[in-house]
């Protein structure tokens, strides 16, 4: 792309940022639902289970995501680490589009196992990574390798939480990791991870960020992908190196508001 092409683009792009990435934002999308919390555990945990039901309307994602944090008495980190059996049973009821009991109760499994021996869900990212040379492909791979290190991790459930060694774009993950790291005025993202630069993030692909981003020639390659990602999150690079992520912003709200 040529250099005076980017420039007119980072111009619109920029305009755009500063439109939609307002307090106002939170409100109807499902990063409302960690907003409601104040414990940086309940906060991880809510974050990354809504960020995994986040396919199709985002109002029924915020519903679902409540139902679910009810039924814990919304205090998620206290239900992980103290629920008896009889109290697990609470979750048999929930059920989530493809999201299960089944699946229910092994994130539950996980959480508790995972926070009995750590104090925050950073770690199980950036413990995959060179400090010198951070990946969040490789953080990622290791996410999903740590989350289904378990005898009684169940083969449904992998769908669930993506990894890029199959090549998937892992559009839930890359959102929630926007969330966690990236902090500005607007306080739209919760910004409560400092272990992770934002210029390392990488772009949530939806269909909505696909679209605009094909139409403005700022992705080439049809297939929502990892590649795809790594595409456009390059090009995003060569607006703001430390801040490349911004941008998913600008994409959805043009794709979601200005179809």
């Amino acid at each position: 792309m040529k250099a005076s092409t980017l420039a007119q683009l980072k111009v619109l792009l920029d305009d755009r940022v500063a439109l939609y990435n307002q307090p106002v934002f939170i409100e109807s999308d499902p990063i409302s639902v960690p907003h409601q919390y104040t414990r940086l555990q309940d906060i991880e945990i809510v974050a990354l289970w809504t960020a995994v039901f986040s396919w199709g309307l985002r109002k029924t994602i915020i519903n679902k995501a409540n139902e679910l944090f009810a039924l814990m008495d919304h205090a998620p980190y206290d239900f992980v680490m103290h629920h008896s059996d009889e109290e697990a049973k609470r979750l048999l009821q929930f059920v989530h589009r493809t999201f299960q009991p089944t699946d229910t109760l092994y994130f539950l499994h996980f959480f508790r196992n995972y926070y009995s021996e750590n104090d925050s869900l950073q770690s199980a990212f950036t413990r995959h990574t060179d400090v010198a040379s951070p990946s969040v492909k490789e953080m990622l791979t290791g996410f999903h390798r740590i989350f289904f290190d378990s005898e009684w991790a169940p083969k449904r459930t992998r769908k669930h939480i993506a990894t890029p060694a199959r090549g998937a774009s892992c559009k839930r993950l890359n959102m929630f990791l926007r969330w966690m790291v990236r902090r500005d005025a607007s306080g739209v993202d919760l910004g409560l991870w400092h272990d992770i630069s934002t210029a390392d993030l990488m772009i949530p692909l939806d269909v909505h960020v696909m679209r605009v981003a094909h139409r403005l020639g700022l992705l080439t390659r049809d297939k929502s992908d990892w590649k795809a990602v790594e595409e456009l999150t390059s090009q995003l690079r060569l607006m703001d190196p430390k801040d490349p992520v911004k941008y998913d912003y600008a994409l959805f709200g043009m794709g979601v508001m200005e179809p």
